[in-house]
């Protein structure tokens, strides 16, 4: 692939040549956002059918002052906040570093930071995205909109950009995963993720997670399955990623995306089937693939989960949870856990 691949590039290949050599096929969700799957994602957010968004941000709205509160809460000895008989400071907020995850358009970040803003907290706000075009647009945006934030955008893989956070500043770290991707992991995959944040957290910083609860499975299987095809679009983006990229030559016309859940092991799925018995060459990878015709590339999960799989999750993942904040309605919850 020659010397100036880049290394990002370079795990690409190696992904998708893993993915597509396993039986069954697969490939890594992880890819799904380049600029144009970043695009793409932010559609579906907008749709109807798409309920998760409007969930958390729902949350937002109306509990913005408990989560900030939550956030940069000071704790002595394990008690949280002023004792009796004491009085609170006048600024009783902790300094925090608020990082996130996979930012995107910071839509529902927006309504925290404002209130943050309006309580005269310090803090620092410090978005990572895989794509430099959403962080470019992120931090346009809230540069307009909030001229006095303080605001630090890392392009790249979040896996990649941890290590930068082990390097203390005495700050309180807030890392926030909204949104419920953690869904899209797979369990030991979560737990490990999760371990890994641990690692470079203090026991003063705090994890700040999205989950999307088990709810009527027809209305899950709509959010991933949208008739207006952009979920389809979405995940077909890949196959022309790795076209673009890799020197694929994948004809998306010959792929249909499914969606599936699974009540039983609370999971949507997602799949692009072949319609036909088919070769598919990558050049950078020097291969040519076989697919029969209906053979599925598994392409996404996204777990739906209980209350006693997010306890269990958090204790695995070195954690105890601090706070939920919890939508009704739509069976969301944002948790909020502290290192252990």
């Amino acid at each position: 692939m020659g010397s100036t691949t880049s290394p990002e590039l370079t795990q690409f290949a190696e992904d998708v040549l893993k993915g597509l050599s396993s039986s069954p096929k697969q490939l890594s969700s992880r890819y799904f956002y380049d600029d144009e799957g970043s695009r793409l994602f932010m559609k579906i957010m907008e749709l109807p059918e798409y309920y998760p968004t409007r969930a958390e941000m729902k949350i937002f709205t109306e509990q913005k002052a408990a989560i900030c509160d939550a956030f940069t809460e000071r704790t002595e000895q394990g008690h949280s906040g002023p004792q009796p008989g004491e009085e609170a400071d006048a600024n009783p907020g902790v300094p925090i570093d608020l990082i996130e995850l996979g930012a995107g358009d910071g839509t529902k970040t927006a309504v925290l930071i404002e209130h943050l803003l309006s309580t005269g907290v310090d803090f620092r706000y410090e978005p990572i995205d895989i794509s430099k075009e959403a962080n470019d647009a992120l931090e346009a945006k809230f540069k307009e909109k909030f001229p006095d934030l303080r605001i630090d955008p890392h392009t790249g893989d979040y896996f990649k950009v941890l290590d930068s956070l082990k390097n203390g500043n005495g700050r309180r770290k807030v890392i926030m995963f909204l949104g419920s991707n953690i869904g899209n992991f797979l369990r030991d995959n979560a737990v490990a993720f999760f371990r890994s944040l641990r690692g470079v957290m203090s026991e003063n910083d705090r994890l700040f997670v999205g989950f999307d609860m088990q709810k009527d499975p027809r209305t899950i299987v709509a959010a991933y399955d949208d008739p207006q095809g952009v979920t389809a679009a979405f995940n077909l983006n890949l196959l022309a990623r790795i076209n673009r990229e890799l020197g694929g030559n994948f004809d998306l016309d010959k792929f249909s995306h499914y969606a599936q859940y699974r009540p039983m092991e609370c999971a949507a799925r997602s799949f692009l089937i072949s319609r036909e018995k088919q070769t598919v060459t990558i050049k950078a990878l020097n291969r040519s693939f076989n697919f029969e015709q209906w053979e599925a590339i598994f392409m996404e999960i996204s777990q739906k989960y209980t209350h006693a799989m997010i306890d269990e999750l958090a204790g695995d993942g070195g954690f105890e949870i601090d706070r939920e904040f919890y939508n009704a309605e739509d069976f969301y919850i944002d948790s909020l856990w502290r290192p252990v």
